[in-house]
């Protein structure tokens, strides 16, 4: 006979018994309808790869145990050959396949809330959601997200690509459940792994949904790393009895000699590891989470799905928070990325769309080993790497220089540094808040620290930036990498908003590099500028230089024009801003174009002649509403004020204000009208309006910014 808790699939006489919703006797609500309909004995199907006869998680509920472990080696193949295509995050989702399989095997998605965190680990959960086939344009305009995405799922709840904010929708969720009446039919459940629980936002949560005793399952994916290997003291207690082979040699002796006590030998063991667990649970997590009211239990393999199932089970029936450890590999069978000490391939970027698959060759092929870093342009180095080197520089000739970064030393540049300076490396982990505020002490005791982390996570950073260092004027330097429009990681990876916040906070000097080699000069005179200052420079190669590399905050200008027109090209865009201006001389509109290297200070001999112009325009790949051009457009009429000038008709070219969708970075930026045939026709609309209707002085030829 059944139990209460089990349900009959497939057809008559062929079809195998099942546990119903978290098995039999938990107290679980009935199956959702979509398993009803769309379960079905695995013996009807046509002899295909397993992977391929998955197109929902009901799907998975009528596989067999082996039969599982086979669809998890058949994913693991799919994900290297996908994402050796299109780039992706590599290492993180080859460690989740079997968690994720038991996930959508024990929980009824979308009814039951599934959360992850981070986001980028959600490839297998896309793959058994029915997203398969799209993979082929993973990452690409107008294809699969590398994040959950609610416009393509209902089984994505959230859309979250940074770290560490799971455990907050969780407790809000929980709430939202508990007051409806719905959380005895619902659960809510965050994978929380990959270094997420480095960062502070997921410790408040953890707090409150303790506090609450919110009926939360936090499943706490333990790989060790996040980017790169995870600072934490808590990973550490994660792993420390696991790694020590004193205490694992000791145990197995232990073990064996109690076996073979004669009579009592199976008493003697189980009553060992009894004793073993207990005492284990002292020293590890077990104290911490439940000194928040969080019940914990494990550490489990996290790559055995016949283990990982019944626990999930047994958690989902407890009335309260609780923490299921489970123990995974990064990068799991696929030996390249178990042997990336770096990042195990977290991440896999492809150069350009290729003709042919790539090959995904193992670790140490690049200068720091197995992190895949930005290509170099037809100027040379990409921004990143001559960062690295110019923040090398920098700590040569000052001992005070010291960098700061939140768990990506190798994406920003930093490997060489940690390896060159070590005593004046610091990784705070995922945790962008604590690194400013850290700086601003590091400051405020006499150093110079130099900040480096992706523009997108600068706002999450925002008030200490502003508070901490820009309040008190110390000397901190933050190094946006991944500014402006990035591409493939869509909305939440663009850095459209750093400029707008950097020139919030008062005297905070700005910085632009129009090419690799402008970098370290900069970086130079942000050190030398003595108050807190930002860098900016996108994840696109580098173009050539465009003149003999400068000094200080001056400006380069770039063409001489009549007077009447100044084109002020920020940043990367100084390129294309020359290249509208010699398209607009064919055409026979002579314009000024300048490369401003630094939106503030701003070079004064540019904004004066700008402020003498019949009309100036500025280009940035930033939000164009706030930015550097309303910045400069603003320092240029105070100048035609202060010299009693009429003031200049104005036009700011920008990024609208907008969640913009993933896509080649020269793309998106002609869609937006911003490469050179887009400003060249921006620039001769502006001055057509104002030749055809004489308009007066200080008018504003408003761009189109929806």
């Amino acid at each position: 006979m059944r139990s209460p808790g089990e349900r009959k699939i497939g057809s008559p006489g062929r079809g195998r018994w099942l546990p119903g919703r978290y098995g039999g006797g938990l107290g679980a609500g009935p199956a959702g309808e979509e398993d009803e309909d769309r379960v079905a004995c695995v013996e009807d199907l046509p002899a295909t790869q397993l992977y391929q006869r998955v197109q929902s998680p009901a799907d998975l509920k009528a596989l067999s145990l082996e039969e599982c472990d086979q669809l998890a080696a058949e994913l693991r193949d799919f994900i290297v050959e996908s994402v050796s295509r299109t780039g992706g995050h590599l290492g993180s989702n080859l460690g989740v396949v079997e968690l994720t399989i038991a996930l959508h095997r024990v929980f009824d998605s979308p009814r039951d809330v599934l959360l992850f965190d981070t986001g980028h680990q959600a490839y297998v959960h896309k793959m058994v959601t029915g997203r398969r086939d799209g993979f082929a344009k993973l990452r690409q305009a107008g294809g699969l997200s590398g994040y959950p995405s609610r416009a393509e799922s209902p089984h994505d709840v959230i859309e979250n690509s940074h770290a560490s904010t799971a455990l907050s929708w969780a407790h809000g969720y929980s709430k939202a459940f508990s007051l409806s009446g719905e959380d005895k039919e619902r659960r809510v459940v965050a994978l929380v792994g990959d270094g997420a629980l480095t960062g502070g936002l997921a410790y408040e949560a953890l707090n409150n949904i303790g506090h609450a005793g919110a009926r939360v399952l936090v499943v706490l994916n333990d790989n060790g790393r996040s980017y790169a290997p995870t600072v934490s003291k808590l990973s550490e207690s994660l792993t420390q009895l696991r790694l020590n082979p004193a205490y694992n040699g000791i145990r197995d002796r232990l073990v064996q000699v109690m076996r073979e006590v004669p009579g009592i030998g199976s008493l003697a063991e189980a009553s060992y590891r009894g004793l073993s667990a207990a005492l284990r649970e002292i020293v590890e997590p077990h104290v911490f989470f439940e000194a928040l009211g969080v019940r914990y239990t494990g550490p489990l393999d996290g790559h055995d799905i016949s283990a990982l199932e019944p626990a999930l089970r047994h958690a989902a029936s407890f009335n309260g928070p609780i923490v299921l450890h489970v123990r995974t590999t990064k990068g799991k069978g696929y030996a390249p990325a178990e042997e990336d000490e770096v990042q195990c391939l977290h991440d896999l970027k492809v150069p350009a769309p290729p003709a042919r698959p790539v090959t995904v060759t193992a670790p140490g092929q690049s200068h720091d080993a197995g992190a895949v870093r930005p290509a170099a342009g037809p100027g040379g180095e990409s921004f990143t790497d001559a960062f690295g080197r110019a923040v090398c520089e920098a700590a040569e000739a000052d001992p005070a220089v010291v960098a700061v970064t939140a768990a990506m030393p190798g994406p920003t540049g930093l490997l060489g540094f940690s390896t060159r300076f070590p005593a004046r490396f610091v990784d705070v982990g995922i945790a962008e808040a604590h690194a400013f505020t850290a700086a601003a002490g590091m400051a405020a005791g006499g150093l110079r620290p130099v900040v480096a982390v992706y523009a997108t996570f600068f706002s999450r950073a925002f008030d200490q930036a502003n508070l901490d260092v820009g309040l008190h004027g110390l000397p901190v330097v933050a190094c946006l990498d991944r500014a402006g429009v990035t591409g493939d990681d869509g909305p939440s990876h663009h850095g459209l908003w750093d400029m707008l916040l950097s020139l919030s906070v008062p005297a905070m000097a700005v910085a632009c590099p129009s090419s690799a080699a402008e970098v370290a000069p900069l970086l130079r005179a942000l050190l030398e500028y003595g108050g807190p200052g930002m860098m900016r420079y996108p994840k696109t190669p580098s173009g050539p230089a465009l003149g003999p590399v400068l000094e200080g905050f001056s400006a380069r200008k770039l063409r001489e024009g009549d007077g009447r027109v100044v084109l002020v090209g920020v940043g990367k865009l100084a390129h294309a801003a020359l290249a509208a201006a010699e398209l607009l001389a064919t055409e026979g509109t002579e314009v000024d174009c300048f490369d401003p290297r630094a939106v503030r200070p701003a070079d004064g001999q540019m904004v004066a002649e700008a402020a003498r112009a019949e009309l100036v325009v500025t280009v940035e790949d930033g939000l164009a509403r706030g930015g550097a051009g309303t910045f400069l457009q603003a320092e240029v009429a105070d100048a035609a004020r202060r010299e009693g000038l009429a003031l200049p008709a104005q036009l700011v070219l920008g990024m609208p204000t907008a969640y913009l969708p993933q896509g080649k970075p020269d793309a998106l930026l002609a869609a937006a009208g911003l490469d050179a045939a887009g400003i060249a026709a921006s620039v001769a609309d502006a001055v057509a309006h104002l030749r055809a209707t004489a308009s007066s002085p200080a008018s504003v030829v408003e761009p189109d910014l929806r």
